[in-house]
């Protein structure tokens, strides 16, 4: 991982840094609306001036739009990042893919591996530049705010929401880890299918070619599918814990309300709450399974340059 964010580093360093005081302001942002949506609902349940009330509706609009905007300033611009990243990778393998001379050992085989990087592989890894540090810290940002406005609001509604994500720390990495063995398996039948093509055979190995050929692509087939069964089964417990979630907070807040408790804008709050933290928690596990990805992709990618893990040549 730290070759990885060394050369991302050294590649986007300034893009990564207002990247990243983009994503504190989103994530910042992000406790208004939730301040906002119980004051409105308190007020009207109070019979409030109305006035009053349009006035919180009208900063609930306003609190939206910045949002909006920053979140589309920061997608565009990740982007571009990601973009950038994509197009020194190809270039770099591109002029690996060319040895110089007919003496180069591989020659067929050095052009099949540059073939499979830059038309599948370099996008995973590009694509991870633009959002590998302000990703974390939007969504760790997301999560720990709204918990923690959770926590000062009603503490026991805030543990119900905590609780739900408990065992998701035992099964993901355990599936993720299961992923990341079967995806560098993929990556490495992948490149032998584009040497296959680079490279054919001639004469009597035609028919051992095809044979070998055609076992590739059925491994890659039941590569995928095990990818599939892991990948969609781990977002199969994650949205059951997450609804379980939203259960949990309508069942204990309706008993602290019928105790006199709590006040049902709190409840609605929580209920928006713990919705916002779903988004987030979801994208920290797919940021989680993009990282892991593009470790082992870029790996591979060095490997196959012949050099050690290096920032690439300025575009």
């Amino acid at each position: 991982m730290s070759e990885l964010y060394t050369y991302i580093w050294k590649v986007s360093g300034r893009q990564q840094v207002l990247l990243t005081i983009l994503a504190v302001g989103l994530f910042l942002i992000q406790l208004i609306p939730l301040e906002l949506q119980r004051r409105i609902i308190n007020d009207a349940t109070a019979r409030a001036d109305f006035r009053a009330i349009a006035w919180l509706c009208a900063a609930y609009g306003v609190a939206v739009l910045i949002q909006g905007g920053l979140k589309l300033a920061t997608n565009i611009y990740r982007g571009s990042v990601s973009e950038a990243a994509c197009r020194r990778l190809r270039l770099k393998m591109k002029h690996a893919g060319e040895p110089a001379g007919s003496a180069v050992p591989g020659p067929g085989e050095r052009k099949g591996v540059a073939i499979s990087v830059i038309v599948s592989e370099v996008d995973v890894v590009g694509g991870f530049v633009g959002s590998s540090f302000s990703e974390p810290v939007l969504n760790a940002g997301i999560l720990l705010s709204v918990l923690g406005y959770m926590l000062y609001t009603q503490p026991l509604l805030a543990l119900v929401a905590v609780a739900l994500y408990c065992p998701q720390f035992l099964f993901i990495p355990l599936l993720q880890k299961a992923i990341n063995k079967r995806t560098a398996a993929r990556i490495r039948t992948m490149r032998a299918l584009s040497v296959d093509i680079a490279n054919p055979a001639a004469g009597a190995d035609v028919m051992v070619e095809h044979k070998t050929f055609r076992k590739r692509v059925t491994a890659v087939y039941w590569l995928n599918m095990e990818i599939f069964y892991r990948k969609y089964g781990m977002s199969f417990l994650m949205n059951l814990l997450q609804h379980l979630g939203t259960i949990g907070i309508l069942a204990v807040g309706s008993w602290l309300l019928l105790q006199g408790r709590t006040e049902i804008g709190t409840i609605v709050a929580f209920i928006s709450g713990i919705n916002r933290m779903n988004d987030p928690w979801t994208d920290l596990v797919k940021f989680f399974r993009d990282l892991t990805n593009a470790v082992v992709r870029y790996r591979l990618i060095a490997g196959a340059l012949e050099v050690q893990p290096q920032p690439a040549v300025a575009a």
